[in-house]
């Protein structure tokens, strides 16, 4: 009996000098993820998820690449150059329903909230409601997109007729410049573009594109294809995990983010600090996503009807 305690205890002590001295087995390696990002404070959880540790925890190796559009983030993924890309929500569908791309939605980010997106002019320009935005040139990120997509909606719930419309594709920080030059009489923002505006040009927001049918609208989530959620769904879940996890605690507490923003959406801290923010969320759910598809459907940009639920994975 004593021989069998001895030998217990030898082998727990052998057990851990090995473990002392660093001969055990190394931890399973992690799962590499590369993602298209863009330069918008809604991505802020995903930066809070890769720099406070919450992929690392999850056992993810996350790269990124930077895209200045959701077009080209989807290119990005769809040529292979990323695993998951963060897109506003049109691309992804109008790729859909093209069939250019099997996309799967794998995890939401953000929804429009009061003010956090819409149209602004200057002062001067004469432009005081959506009623005056008949006729007008406005700019846009691009071509179907959340911009023409959400100002659509709201022109339509004004019965403006988005058709007389002469819509200007330019980068959002180049907005205020093309309002002051006289090239647009109204732009589409979203924060901290709005507050960036009104500080430097005194733009007023004209249309606020977060109400009416577009209350609580989704905007923008991370997408991936559909051959690489089969292939990697422990990664999937991991990612989904992660951002559920930043996601909740930058909800709870903005100061966590503020220096994020600052860091990555390239804004200064005082814009950070009073800046609106968009709703932000992770968890996917299909029967409000599908509010995006209807009404791309209805505003033309798809001729064929999506079915969001098909894309999302759990």
């Amino acid at each position: 009996m004593a021989r069998a305690v001895l030998a217990g205890l030898l082998a727990l002590l052998l057990a851990g000098c090995s473990a002392l001295s660093g001969s055990s087995s190394p931890p399973a390696a992690r799962d590499k993820l590369r993602v298209s990002m863009m330069s918008t404070i809604d991505t802020a959880p995903f930066w809070l998820a890769k720099d406070g540790g919450y992929f690392e925890r999850e056992g993810l190796d996350v790269s990124t690449t930077e895209a200045a559009t959701g077009q080209a983030s989807l290119t990005k993924l769809v040529s292979g150059e990323a695993d998951i890309a963060y897109s506003s929500y049109t691309p992804f569908f109008v790729a859909r329903s093209k069939g250019t791309a099997d996309i799967r939605l794998v995890a939401d980010a953000s929804s429009a909230g009061p003010r956090s997106t819409g149209v602004v002019a200057l002062p001067a320009s004469g432009i005081r409601s959506v009623a005056d935005l008949a006729g007008k040139r406005i700019g846009i990120s691009a071509p179907n997109t959340i911009a023409d997509t959400l100002t659509k909606s709201v022109l339509a719930d004004h019965h403006v007729d988005a058709a007389g419309v002469k819509w200007v594709p330019l980068p959002l920080p180049n907005t205020v410049a093309a309002l002051k030059n006289g090239d647009i009489d109204a732009g589409f923002l979203t924060e901290p573009f709005i507050t960036q505006a009104s500080r430097s040009a005194g733009a007023v927001l004209v249309a606020d594109t977060g109400t009416g049918s577009t209350v609580d609208f989704p905007t923008a989530g991370y997408g991936a294809l559909g051959s690489f959620t089969t292939a990697s769904p422990r990664a999937v879940a991991a990612f989904q995990r992660a951002m559920a996890a930043a996601t909740r605690d930058a909800a709870a507490d903005r100061k966590k983010i503020e220096p994020l923003m600052v860091k990555y959406a390239k804004i200064d801290a005082a814009t950070a600090a009073s800046t609106g923010l968009l709703t932000l969320q992770s968890t996917l759910d299909a029967r409000r996503l599908q509010r995006v598809p209807d009404l791309l459907l209805k505003t033309g940009v798809l001729t064929t009807p999506v079915d969001a639920a098909a894309m999302v994975v759990h």
